[in-house]
């Protein structure tokens, strides 16, 4: 199984939201799982995994993970190529490196090159940019390209990006 996180945020209050699935390919979730959280901190430019992480892992809290293959997370796993943790390095830190994290960036961060990569899906122009721990991120990247739908995001990534503002 793979979980699928996005948080979206109105002031100090955050919606979690994670779909699970079976296979990259898949169309639908098989489960979903939300959670509000007040007492959020505020962004930090460089740190925004202290505002994020605990909103992960307390959604984690009520989820099995026995079956978790990977988690994907909305944002970067590195932040350089000296490897700097990222959201995404923090979680699988968190989770004693059990399971492997995928980074899903919408926009390129300047400082890693060679940690990351660029993916084009559908016509777009616009790719999306990939970091992993725990998995080759090749391997990560092609696992990302083949999600089900014909745009830039993938249709579960998406789905769980407009559950969080619903």
């Amino acid at each position: 199984m793979f979980l699928a996180f996005d948080t979206y945020y109105a002031g100090h209050t955050a919606k979690t939201v994670c779909v699970a699935f079976e296979d990259w390919q898949d169309k639908e979730p098989a489960h979903v799982y939300t959670e509000d959280r007040d007492g959020i901190e505020d962004y930090v430019s460089g740190e925004f995994y202290r505002r994020e992480l605990p909103c992960l892992l307390s959604l984690l809290e009520k989820i099995p993970l026995e079956d978790v293959t990977a988690i994907l997370v909305d944002g970067y796993v590195y932040l350089d190529d000296t490897g700097t943790f990222g959201l995404g390095g923090y979680l699988y830190n968190a989770l004693g490196g059990r399971i492997p994290v995928i980074g899903v960036a919408k926009t390129n961060f300047a400082r890693i090159e060679t940690a990351k990569r660029a993916l084009l899906r559908g016509d777009s122009q616009k790719p999306l940019f990939i970091t992993a721990i725990g998995v080759d991120v090749d391997e990560a990247t092609a696992r990302i390209g083949s999600m089900d739908g014909p745009y830039r995001m993938p249709t579960l990534l998406k789905y769980v990006d407009t559950l969080t503002k619903a």
